[in-house]
């Protein structure tokens, strides 16, 4: 008899094997299996066989949390190791209103739970509601005027569900039937029977710490279809349901993200004053003191699949930074990408911090509020001693300038070509690959982006370019440290490796750019100022302003005046003034470390489509082909080029006859400081000076950016 190979599972191995197995029984040794009826019969053998081995192998992978694929099996396996995966979250708004009761006697007015908001017409025509969880009871003034300030309202419909526990149903279970419930949100009131008055509150608890059996808790667990299950404690752990108790669940069914942005509404909630009258006039026109925001979806996943291990890991502590990364996610859910690294990791060490830097879904930055309650709750998980400071979000953009080129023979026109390639950039810019901290720009996954955009493409040449943008203090003086993160690359030992975008500063009324110039180690280098007398002449006005590391990718200003900048970024009436910076990577691949989140910014990458003359046939000899440097340094400044003594280059603005210092780090370490204001003079100026030129050339320059 043959050996069976039970490792083939495809449909033809396994009718072969079948077929080997009855070629080695002496009846079927001559037998035309191809051509009889037994072939038939041998197709069922394989085909159920086929069939009974995809079933185990499926099922053999919802096993184990890494390779399931079904969202019951994967939240089941990490239920198992105590994680309750993330609900999905509520928008939250912040209004307030007034209630005119002076026609009434009341003392204090309630504003009961459920719906308090509408809103109509917004985002495509659609409706959402907005509610409280719990009543919310305030005075009535002197005045007979009672305000409702600061009011959380949140968004969807308020459910209440009641169960009547029974003695008969030992296997009872208490399933709230919706699906986009809000977990944050769910309340539950515990009645000794359905009439009686006296309510009891129960608290939801995550641990058995600190519980005892006479501890009013409920837990929760995610089943089936994202639906919720409550469970009471046992009369060991926690207080037991029994017979005849009534309980009462209210919740939040919310749309999540989609109702993120509303901020007209409408009165639609109920008022009751203390002496039991109802209230349904007065009601001022409803202030909202911020839009609605913090609405996500349900925890996806593939976070499941990454968190769950991580937070068993830490045993729901805080010691390490990969435990830090793992927590903020469960405390605040509208993190999209975490980053946590210790003081230690810093030059100069600041030990005993962490540091982290968290991207919301919705923005930029984080509010002051948000902060605070992270730290507040990391608080509860980390180590005595330990001190956490969450950082601003600081971007690390990666720019490219293309060529790329095309056989004319296969395509109708450049410009086609050059959409479809800008087109899949925006894709690329918007994969997994990038957009989070510890993500890398992979240069040869970029190429290949390129050169599979269109089959008339031939090859591509890229260059790639690091930039960071500094916020600038006007009007004082400040050191700035800005912190790439990546190896700086030497491209011209004269100098003019950085770029930047044109600013003012105090005493000199040219536009001023940043320029470096390399020491002898071409480890480090200075910084200085330069202007320009024309696009490809720079007069250097002030020099060693600040050092520059090449190999940690550092630059340093020292105190410096700026009072306005070319570039500014925000909403007319409210711009931040703004200075981009940027430089060549020592190595093509650029990693977002630290605090650094990692972004293409495809609104600054440039294509330029050139015939391939030897691929189309029209100069096979390739004399005439047109070549292009991987190595060109373009432009001397980002942007425009503001050359000085024109009146595009000069600026009226009045400097302050005093300046307070302050100390600003725009980098990784994130740490910033404030000296004592001092009374400071602008230096003077040295005597300009030209230095040689930048070797090189073509590349051109740069967009504006913003």
């Amino acid at each position: 008899m043959p050996l069976v190979n039970f490792s083939n599972v495809d449909f033809d191995q396994v009718k072969e094997s079948i077929k080997d197995y009855l070629r080695a029984n002496s009846n079927f040794t001559d037998y035309d299996f191809e051509g009889s009826n037994l072939s038939a019969i041998i197709d069922t053998l394989a085909y159920n066989t086929y069939i009974s081995s995809y079933n185990a192998n499926m099922i053999t992978n919802e096993v184990f949390i890494d390779s399931a694929t079904l969202r019951e099996n994967v939240v089941s396996l990490a239920r198992n190791i105590g994680y309750v995966p993330r609900s999905r979250k509520a928008a939250i708004a912040d209004v307030s209103f007034s209630v005119d009761a002076s026609n009434t006697t009341a003392v204090t007015l309630t504003l009961k739970a459920g719906i308090v908001l509408t809103t109509s017409n917004q985002f495509g025509g659609n409706s959402y509601t907005f509610c409280i969880p719990e009543d919310i009871t305030v005075p009535v003034t002197s005045t007979g005027v009672a305000f409702f300030t600061n009011i959380k309202v949140y968004e969807g419909t308020f459910i209440t569900q009641t169960f009547t526990a029974s003695s008969r149903n030992p296997n009872q279970r208490y399933i709230l039937p919706n699906a986009g419930i809000d977990a944050d949100l769910i309340r539950v009131i515990v009645k000794d029977n359905e009439a009686s008055s006296v309510k009891d509150k129960y608290s939801r608890f995550s641990s058995l710490f600190g519980v005892d059996s006479s501890t009013m808790l409920f837990f929760l667990q995610e089943i089936e279809n994202e639906r919720y299950e409550i469970m009471f404690g046992d009369g060991v752990f926690g207080k037991k349901i029994e017979e005849p108790n009534f309980v009462e669940v209210s919740y939040v069914v919310s749309n999540g993200a989609d109702a993120n942005g509303l901020s007209n509404f409408s009165y639609s909630g109920r008022l009751v004053g203390n002496d039991g009258q109802s209230v349904t006039s007065g009601v001022s026109l409803v202030f909202t003191n911020s839009p609605s925001s913090g609405g996500s979806a349900i925890e996806s996943i593939e976070s499941i699949k990454k968190y769950a291990p991580q937070i068993y890991a830490s045993q729901n502590r805080a010691v390490t930074a990969a435990d830090f990364e793992a927590l903020v996610p469960r405390i605040y859910a509208e993190a999209e990408s975490v980053s946590a690294y210790g003081g230690e990791e810093l030059v100069p060490p600041a030990y005993g911090k962490v540091f982290i830097s968290v991207k919301p879904y919705n923005g930029v930055f984080l509010s002051r509020a948000v902060k605070e309650n992270i730290n507040r709750e990391l608080r509860k998980y980390s180590c005595a001693g330990i001190i956490t400071e969450i950082l601003d979000l600081k971007y690390l953009y990666v720019e490219t300038e293309s060529t790329v080129y095309y056989d004319t023979s296969r395509a109708a026109s450049p410009e086609g070509i050059k959409n479809v390639v800008l087109d899949n950039l925006v894709k690329y810019s918007d994969s997994s690959q990038l957009n989070k901290f510890g993500a890398r720009f992979k240069y040869s996954k970029y190429l290949g982006v390129v050169d599979n955009s269109e089959s008339a493409i031939t090859s591509n040449i890229t260059t790639v370019f690091m930039r960071r943008d500094m916020e600038p203090s006007l009007n004082t003086f400040g050191e700035y440290e800005i912190c790439f993160g990546n190896q700086f690359h030497i491209k011209n030992t004269n100098g003019y490796n950085i770029k930047s975008s044109g600013f003012f500063v105090s005493g000199i009324s040219d536009c001023l750019y940043l320029g470096d110039l390399p020491n002898a180690d071409r480890a480090t280098g200075t910084i200085f100022l330069f202007k320009l007398a024309a696009p490809t002449q720079p007069v250097v006005v002030k020099r060693g302003i600040g050092i520059i590391d090449y190999i940690h990718g550092e630059i340093k200003l020292n105190p410096i005046n700026i009072i306005s900048t070319k570039l500014t970024r925000g909403v007319p009436g409210a711009e931040v003034p703004l200075i981009q910076i940027s430089t060549s990577p020592f190595s093509n691949d650029v990693i977002g470390l630290q605090d650094l989140y990692l972004q293409l910014d495809t609104s600054n990458c440039t294509v330029t489509m050139i015939p391939d003359e030897i691929s189309s046939g029209t100069n096979t000899s390739g004399s005439s082909y047109k070549v292009t440097s991987s190595y060109a340094n373009g432009s001397l400044v980002r942007g425009t080029p503001h050359i000085a003594g024109t009146s595009e280059g000069t600026l009226n603005v009045s400097t302050p006859s005093t300046a307070s210092s302050v100390t600003t780090t725009v980098g990784s370490s994130g740490n910033t400081t404030t000296t004592t204001p001092t009374a400071t003079t602008p230096s003077t100026p040295t005597t300009p000076s030209t230095p040689s030129a930048p070797s090189g050339g073509g590349g051109g320059g740069y967009g504006s950016g913003y």
